[in-house]
């Protein structure tokens, strides 16, 4: 397994996080440390580390639908590989 360093962009999104008790992902523009096979599971795991967290704050309908634009307009703006 290699590890891996993921620019992430939710500033499109921030807003709507903002009320969710989100720990690791405080910020619009972040650094993610993950440790997968390739830089394509990599990216997997940081959109499942983020929804897991946003359905674990309740799995009601606007956090179903805030998941669905999550998919849509996070963007990863670089990895490196470590």
């Amino acid at each position: 397994m290699r590890n891996f360093k993921i620019s992430i962009d939710l500033s499109d999104l921030y807003l709507e996080l903002v009320d969710l008790d989100m720990r690791e992902f405080t910020q619009p523009f972040m650094l993610v440390f993950i440790e997968a096979e390739n830089p394509d599971d990599a990216c997997f795991e940081v959109i499942s580390r983020i929804v897991q967290i946003i359905l674990n704050n309740g799995k009601t309908i606007e956090n179903r639908i805030l998941c669905r634009k999550l998919k849509n307009k996070l963007r990863i703006e670089k990895i490196y590989s470590l």
